[in-house]
């Protein structure tokens, strides 16, 4: 593998990996309004572009494998930066995504509980 085609795959690795993280920060937003499906659909799409660019990484582990070395540079040290962000915040996303719809069924659990409690106020008696 020469320098050029080293070059094309990382740079795979920083595109897929921002993109992932990007999708995956957008996916919190949504669950924080409401939009569950729409934030779990963005998180689909953010394991997608994860997946391409830990193809591309695993592509350059094997190579290395084989005893093709891959220079470690800046560009390949940022890569990886960006890969294992991507993994951390997507991984977060999910879990603060399950966690505001679970705040968001207990406000629903407790408007249907307070609605059905008789008022004891004067004016309703």
């Amino acid at each position: 593998m020469d320098t050029l085609e080293n070059t094309e795959i990382i740079m795979e690795i920083i595109a897929n990996g921002g993109n992932a993280r990007s999708k995956a920060m957008k996916a919190i937003q949504l669950a924080q309004e409401g939009k569950f499906d729409e934030a779990k659909q963005l998180i689909g799409q953010a394991d997608e572009d994860f997946l391409h660019a830990h193809r591309a990484q695993t592509g350059l582990i094997q190579e290395e494998v084989r005893g093709k070395k891959t220079e470690v540079s800046l560009l390949m040290v940022h890569a990886q930066d960006h890969l294992m962000n991507a993994l951390t915040v997507r991984d977060l996303a999910k879990e603060i995504i399950t966690l505001y719809e679970t705040i968001e069924q207990l406000k629903k659990k407790k408007a249907a509980e307070t609605a059905e409690e008789p008022c004891c106020c004067p004016a309703n008696k």
